[in-house]
């Protein structure tokens, strides 16, 4: 299931955020100083009365937001509640401030006046709020549902390539399966002595190897030793025509790699490189990891008949560049080189710390 992410708090509460009250607070004490040097009134009364009026907007506002009607907006709600609440708690500030005394001092008119004043900038700063809190939230949950329309559609890539990596999982494994079994045709074909040898080794190989063909936690060090059993049953095979040698990895044992990678390469360098070459040849397996970098370099190197008898690459490689590629991201390459003075040089170059 996707991740999903937390949304502003809007309509899921009665209750202000925090950062809602401190700015009316901080909105309050700045307001407080102008109406205190035109009136007259002391500062603290003043600061007194209008922030309580700001913190009784600001509760309306939320709780509007929580219990407003079915047939009402959220919107629409926040505002009337707004407007409604501004007399209603100028009218509690004088009572609070006048007591019995407040239809007295509401008869004068410059207090009335005053009144009237403090409401009308209760309405017209509390909507002023209100609106742009309500833009801000808007903003958020928009940003909210970018962010979890991103997360989806990561989580539907991912199982995407999964699914695309299976597919190329399941196609590798009746190529390679098909190729081994081949070179046990020819060996059986030939009448050589190492049949019987050669086929319990290859039978004892199979039974390890293909319980790996689908492991999603290979490492490249089960890969390397894949790699060295089966070079030696092809060693078995064609004793006096083939050499190899496997090069240890630094930090194989831990380094994730898609099973069965490496030996293709191996495979083809057999089956493409040596085998029809008259004199045979050797088979170089090994690897480096670059101290700043961090980048991983495999190659697989053979002395056999060379590029000009391999030039067209097979299922076998557009299937491993695919694998790689959706392991270690789209900066993984393979590249194929003629080697010197015959033979072929495959290389894999990949950051292992890149997640695709």
């Amino acid at each position: 299931m996707p991740p999903t992410t937390s949304r502003p708090r809007t309509a899921d509460t009665a209750w202000p955020t925090r950062q809602q009250a401190l700015k009316v607070a901080v909105f309050t004490l700045l307001l407080s100083w102008p109406l205190h040097r035109l009136s007259g009134t002391p500062y603290h009364a003043v600061f007194g009365r209008i922030g309580f009026i700001g913190m009784a907007l600001l509760l309306a506002y939320a709780a509007a937001g929580r219990f407003k009607p079915h047939w009402l907006g959220i919107a629409a709600a926040r505002l009337m509640a707004v407007v409604l609440t501004a007399p209603i708690a100028a009218l509690a500030t004088v009572l609070a401030t006048q007591g019995a005394n407040f239809i007295t001092y509401l008869g004068e008119r410059q207090a009335l006046l005053g009144q009237v004043m403090m409401v009308f900038l209760s309405i017209f700063f509390g909507v002023l709020f209100a609106l742009a809190a309500m833009r801000k939230e808007r903003k958020q949950r928009e940003r909210a549902d970018r962010l979890q329309t991103q997360l989806e559609k990561d989580a539907l890539e991912r199982e995407l390539l999964d699914a695309r990596l299976r597919l190329l999982q399941k196609q590798i494994e009746p190529h390679f399966l098909f190729n081994t079994l081949a070179n046990v045709e020819a060996l059986v074909a030939s009448g050589s002595d190492n049949a019987g040898p050669v086929l319990r080794h290859l039978i004892a190989y199979l039974r390890a190897a293909m319980p790996r063909l689908g492991d999603a936690d290979a490492t490249l060090a089960t890969e390397l030793q894949l790699v060295r059993t089966y070079l030696q049953l092809m060693h078995l095979r064609m004793p006096d025509r083939m050499q190899f040698s496997v090069s240890d990895v630094a930090a194989a044992e831990t380094l994730r790699f898609p099973a069965m990678a490496l030996l293709t390469l191996v495979e083809n360098a057999v089956r493409h490189g040596i085998d029809p070459s008259m004199d045979g040849g050797s088979i170089e397996v090994g690897g480096r990891r670059d101290p700043v970098s961090g980048r991983i370099t495999l190659w697989v190197s053979d002395t056999g008949v060379g590029m000009s008898e391999t030039a067209q690459p097979g299922t076998g490689l557009a299937n491993l560049r695919t694998r790689l590629q959706g392991c270690y991201g789209a900066g993984t390459r393979l590249d194929l080189h003629e080697a010197t003075p015959r033979g072929v040089r495959v290389e894999l170059h990949f950051d292992p710390g890149v997640k695709p």
